[in-house]
């Protein structure tokens, strides 16, 4: 079966309702810590936490006229709890709330990506393993250059996921901060244990200074990680792109048996998976330029990041688990054509081994420079008139008398090239990863 996008939605998290339940525990946390403080009644913190509740509409229908979403989201609460609501966002300032909600959510959807970068790696890995020794000719500038394998394309890939996934839980962790030390960072009204306290009940770590919010390099460092994330899938996208080419046509998408790719024209099988793959990185790349403008606010705080956070927060997490099973199910069932890597790497005459041949020219005796100039003639000829290269070097009594049959069989060896495939293989896969192996806490 196709692979679909079916893991966990990811929207939800960034759902009012879900980010109104982020707040109304960070408040319920925040009761509850001040009142084993013995700051706020034990029974004020108790109401808080078993009548507090809230109503979408009724949110709206008091920000309509107040014209701030915490004071409409506190004042909604309040009428579900009673007498006790004086207790509620007690010593707190709004983005002691907003910000650390949102590390929360940020959190969850943490989890969601997590799983997805793990998920594509896995298949990465077992395509790169089934292609291992699969030969294919290496493209440099889009040209012919060296023989390689397509397993070792996919073994790149699935290299730089680990990468992305160190990144990732790096960026993570450091998102994994809360703060309730007030308007100004300086706890006015909480002490500093209480904020510890409260980001402790809910499993996150108290920044350690702050102004009224979180300091946003935090927040573009993540935003930018995600952004690097999407660049890898993108270039991976690309190389299928290219590789689907009718002139190519070593490896294509998926196409089903009842797909149409043009209203026009019935043969055509196009890459629109992975062409929507590289459109929507560039959504991703631009959210970080977004992300990295709001580190620079007004002293203490302004509220310039507030609007571009309430876009590229949801758009990026939710963009970014999209595109890794968009293109985990783009591996998974990638259709893949050795036949047709063999006949493209044979199909210069044996051009690719032109830098071999001039090594064991030059081992045999000939000057480089002698070996270079010889090589490039005959390579210059073939090319322009689509002459077999192995041929004409046989022709060439400079090269017969150095290199008898036998010696320039060798070079015109492709798996001779390919010699040390296993050991690039083994130093990948057997590098210690430990972010494939467990989250972090």
């Amino acid at each position: 079966m196709i692979a679909r996008y079916t893991r966990p939605a990811i929207g939800r998290i960034w759902s009012d309702e879900n980010k109104y339940r982020m707040w109304l525990a960070v408040e319920t946390a925040a009761s509850e810590t001040l009142a084993e403080a013995g700051i706020v009644p034990r029974e004020a913190a108790q109401a808080i936490r078993e009548r507090g509740g809230f109503d979408l509409a009724r949110i709206a229908a008091i920000e309509a006229e107040v014209k701030h979403d915490v004071i409409a989201f506190t004042t909604a609460v309040a009428e579900k709890i009673g007498p006790e609501a004086r207790w509620l966002h007690y010593g707190l300032t709004s983005n002691d709330v907003v910000d650390t909600a949102q590390a929360l959510q940020i959190k969850e959807a943490s989890e969601i990506i997590r799983e997805g970068i793990t998920g594509l790696a896995g298949v990465l890995k077992n395509r790169a393993l089934e292609f291992k020794h699969t030969p294919t000719i290496g493209r440099t500038h889009g040209i012919h250059a060296e023989p390689t394998t397509f397993g070792l394309k996919l073994l790149n890939w699935y290299a730089e996921m680990q990468r992305n996934l160190e990144r990732f839980d790096h960026a993570r962790e450091e998102m994994r901060v809360g703060k309730l030390s007030g308007a100004v960072g300086t706890f006015g009204h909480l002490q500093p244990e209480h904020e510890e306290r409260i980001c402790e009940k809910l499993g996150l770590k108290p920044a350690p200074v702050a102004t009224q919010v979180i300091q946003r390099d935090r927040h573009a460092n993540y935003i930018a990680t995600l952004a690097v994330l999407g660049s890898t899938l993108d270039k991976i996208a690309v190389e299928v792109r290219h590789l689907q080419r009718t002139e190519v046509r070593e490896a294509e998408e998926f196409f089903s048996e009842k797909q149409k790719g043009s209203s026009a024209m019935p043969h055509k099988r196009n890459p629109i998976t992975s062409e929507q793959i590289s459109g929507l990185a560039r959504v991703l790349r631009a959210n970080a330029q977004a992300a990295l403008e709001n580190v620079a606010l007004w002293h203490e705080r302004d509220i310039s990041h507030s609007s571009v956070e309430r876009v590229i927060f949801p758009d990026s997490t939710i963009l970014a688990d999209y595109l890794l099973a968009k293109t985990t199910s783009l591996i998974e069932n990638l259709l893949v054509y050795p036949q047709r890597m063999l006949r493209n790497l044979e199909s210069t005459g044996g051009l690719l081994c032109s830098g071999q041949l001039l090594l064991d020219l030059a081992e045999a005796g000939m000057s480089r420079e002698d070996a270079y100039r010889l090589v490039q003639s005959h390579a210059m000829r073939a090319w322009k008139e689509d002459l077999p290269f192995r041929e004409l070097m046989a022709q060439d009594p400079e090269v017969s008398a150095l290199l008898p049959p036998e010696k320039l069989s060798r070079s015109f060896d492709v798996q001779r090239q390919l010699a040390n495939v296993d050991t690039i293989f083994d130093r990948v896969l057997n590098a210690k990863a430990p972010g494939l192996e467990k989250a972090p806490r």
